[in-house]
């Protein structure tokens, strides 16, 4: 007879191969649902070899893509041309073309639901696709042509695609189809290129608020530059209070540190006696990138950068004579007006004694799985109300109204596909009269040596004031008398100091006679730029991508050492000398491997909380214009003796900057340990570049989003690494590019995480790491091509 222990040992066998089985069919199961999840959507993968059929084309058009996805486009006319480069975008970016619309046009609510309708009636309000549709009424005749030429090219791709298992499975997974292309898709596109680059209302909002809550002195001390508003304007604000705090989604505002380097080198000062050129915007980083890297090719042209997909044409690049570039210039050119509202009829606003009826525009605001959203968008003479466009309060007895260069007809993209064919600087500078918004500086270098330097764009000019405050809207005696006329724009060519550099600095001096901004940029990547470019003579391509990539930090230059004074003086202990040690012997390079930027970084973002994030509520701060700028500027006056009413409530220099350091020591120890000499600027710093749909599932942020990736620069380094505050470095250059004018048959480039938005793709975020090492890849224009995949286009 068996015994007891047997028949344990047993049924504990053959439970353990149940078990065993179950886990075993469990991770059979899962395998092949992970499987057929690749599967499913690896079967959305664009076609890049053979041939597809693209009916709208007249001759067949031939794509070249090369080993870093960059498609290569040689059609035979120009109209084939832009069906072409609308379809190859489709392609590779049809999801963050539809999104990126229909974020501009206020419709993503449509296909994401109730959590997009924040954004949706600010773009409603904003009324970006209203000025589209003006702006394309204004184009000429050839542009318009272009416009439809490249929408037949979108729609051969999403009519190929609608319907079938071919459709990017970003659609599958919100479950709708992209509707058909149209210009005025394209052009609102290239207004939200100019809302992302001139937020500048916020600066108003925020002097508005503080007028009205803290002392004079306060508010003098928080203005970069003394106001010269006139009386009547500050007493305008003070008597018609306009509510800011809980206003405004500061989540869907621009980022402060948009912008960008530039710089164009002469033959004088380069090794082969020819320029050299360099640009690197800035913008978020996001997968997939905001650039779409392209060559395109046809009998008429020969082109080569990038453009934003949804747009023809090539914004930033190079042809077989020219090399261009951009920065922003960061120029007041959005106003806002204090409106008084008729009690009796809240579309009516007063205006020169009597009350003026507004444009009242219905926008309803479709709602996934949810209720229509009835929504008006009010009107003025100067444009559209924006208060309350969220949390909307009744009966306000004054808004604000916006008046914004953008808003009108501008025709930016003829100007773009104008000097895509340009050949010298005079036909460039010609093409650029029709760049009216954004306002961006323009660098130039041709093949013939010329370097050159243009800001653009429509900048207004004032009857009374200077943009520092909001303006009475009841009034004719205020507002816009027309803008900087083109010729009068700042310009230079050729300089004798054989350089041009912009990175959002300030490009005018004071005898310039034009009010441009007050709120540049900080300067220290523009310094250290010329810096780098003064110090050395016969430049070479290399020591273009090097200074991209340099992390010299010019703020901590400026202000370490009387921090570090005030640190040993007060730390009479001793307790941080293994920190001051690690201080004292930086070399200020905020590489990713060393401790000493991580707490200076850290040190400087709690030193500017300290002074400012406790006197307002936090979404007032988010909006507070130069917070960088001003706590440097108090610091600086402080130590030289000149301490201000913001840095005495602080308890003064030396209180607010050690315990600011003490504080920001604790929070370093708490997240990366004690022992200093493990601690590294790159274990906070992390390169991220996020996929819209990865905020959705913790599953899809796995799947979607690049590996995060330590990395070196800062907000204040020409390699700008700005982050969100709590490491994530989702803010930086977007691209970088360096062409060298003895010749421009190639380029080199760099377009992270990658050319495709197809996460199966191998280009999907293959040069993530590029942006981290300062790698580059060549683009050839002419000659042999360096060609990996063929696709005909087939007209029949």
């Amino acid at each position: 007879m068996e015994s007891n222990s047997n028949s344990k040992r047993r049924k504990t066998r053959k439970l353990i191969d149940l078990i065993i089985w179950i886990v075993g069919l469990v991770i059979v199961v899962g395998g092949l649902i992970v499987i057929g999840i690749h599967l499913y959507v690896g079967n959305s993968k664009p076609t890049i070899e053979g041939e597809a059929i693209v009916t709208v084309l007249d001759e067949d058009v031939v794509v070249n893509r090369d080993g870093t996805g960059v498609p290569h486009i040689e059609a035979k006319s120009d109209a084939d041309l832009y069906r072409a480069q609308g379809y190859v975008q489709a392609q590779d970016r049809l999801f963050q073309m539809d999104l990126a619309r229909r974020t501009a046009s206020g419709t993503l609510a449509e296909v994401i639901g109730q959590e997009a309708v924040d954004s949706d009636k600010l773009f409603r309000t904003f009324s970006l696709r209203n000025a589209a549709e003006q702006s394309y009424e204004a184009y000429d005749e050839e542009t318009k042509q272009i416009l439809e030429w490249y929408s037949e090219g979108v729609n051969a791709f999403i009519n190929e695609v609608n319907g079938t298992s071919k459709l990017s499975y970003e659609f599958k997974l919100l479950g709708y189809q992209p509707e058909a292309w149209t210009p005025i898709d394209s052009l609102t596109i290239g207004k939200y290129m100019a809302y992302d680059l001139g937020g500048t209302w916020t600066t108003q909002a925020f002097n508005h608020w503080a007028l009205q809550n803290f002392t004079k002195e306060q508010l003098k001390d928080l203005l970069i530059e003394d106001s010269v508003e006139a009386k009547s304007i500050i007493e305008a604000n003070l008597e018609n209070p306009v509510k800011v705090d809980g206003q405004f989604n500061t989540e869907l505002l621009p980022n402060e540190f948009s912008g960008g380097n530039s710089w164009v080198v002469s033959g004088e000062k380069t090794e082969n006696g020819k320029p050299l050129i360099a640009n690197d915007p800035h913008s978020g980083l996001s997968t997939p990138s905001i650039w779409y890297q392209m060559h395109l090719e046809s009998p008429e042209q020969n082109v080569s950068g990038v453009i934003i997909p949804g747009v023809p044409g090539i914004l930033l690049g190079h042809n077989e004579t020219i090399a261009w570039g951009v920065t922003d210039v960061g120029a007041d050119v959005q106003d806002l007006y204090i409106e008084i509202p008729n009690p009796e009829d809240p579309t009516q606003f007063k205006y020169d004694g009597a009350w003026e009826q507004a444009e009242v525009r219905k926008e309803p605001i479709k709602v996934k799985d949810g209720k229509t959203i009835d929504y008006e968008v009010v009107e003025t003479r100067h444009g559209p109300i924006i208060s309350d466009f969220i949390n909307g309060e009744e009966n306000s007895t004054s808004v604000f109204s916006i008046e914004w260069t953008a808003l009108e007809p501008t025709s930016e993209l003829k100007a773009v596909l104008t000097f895509n064919k340009a050949t010298n600087w005079d036909e460039f500078e010609t093409a650029l009269a029709d760049f009216k918004a954004p306002a961006q500086n323009f660098v130039f270098a041709s093949t013939d040596g010329t370097i050159a330097y243009k800001a653009t764009g429509n900048i207004p000019i004032r009857k009374q004031g200077d943009g520092t405050f909001p303006v009475p809207g009841d009034s004719s005696e205020y507002g816009w008398e027309g803008f900087i006329p083109f010729d009068e724009l700042p310009t230079i060519t050729n300089p004798e100091s054989g350089y041009i550099a912009t990175a959002n600095n300030e490009i005018i001096g004071d005898e310039y006679p034009y009010h441009i901004t007050n709120y540049w940029a900080p300067s220290y990547r523009y310094e250290r730029i010329v810096e780098l470019l003064e110090s050395a003579d016969n430049l070479k391509l290399g020591d273009m991508q090097g200074i991209q990539s340099d992390k010299k930090n010019l703020r901590a230059e400026s202000l370490l050492p009387s921090i570090l004074t005030t640190i040993k003086d007060m730390d009479a202990e001793g307790k941080y000398q293994d920190i001051i040690t690690l201080l004292e012997e930086w070399e200020l390079y905020d590489n990713k491997d060393a401790g000493a930027p991580l707490i200076f970084n850290l040190l400087m973002s709690e030193i500017q909380d300290s002074l400012f994030k406790d006197a307002m509520p936090e979404d007032v701060y988010d909006m507070m214009p130069s917070k960088l700028q001003l706590t440097d500027r108090m610091l600086k006056d402080a130590y030289e003796g000149s301490p201000n009413v913001w840095v005495e409530k602080a308890g003064g220099v030396e209180q607010l900057v050690f315990s600011s350091f003490e504080t920001t020591i604790t929070d370093i120890k708490a997240k990366y340990g004690t022992s200093v000499s493990k601690w590294k600027w790159g274990s906070y710093n992390k390169l991220t570049f996020e996929h819209p749909l990865s905020n959705a599932y913790d599953f899809l942020a796995t799947y979607l989003n690049p590996p995060k990736q330590a990395v070196g620069g800062s907000n204040v380094t020409v390699q700008a690494a700005v982050e969100d505050g709590n490491g994530n470095v989702d803010h930086g250059a977007s691209w970088r590019y360096v062409a060298d004018l003895s010749d421009l048959s190639n380029a080199y480039h760099m377009v992270a995480p990658g050319q495709s938005e197809h996460v199966k793709s191998k280009w999907y975020d293959n040069q993530a790491s590029d942006w981290v090492f300062g790698r580059y890849h060549k683009t050839k224009i002419s000659g042999e091509l360096d060609a990996t995949y063929e696709l005909q286009l087939k007209a029949e």
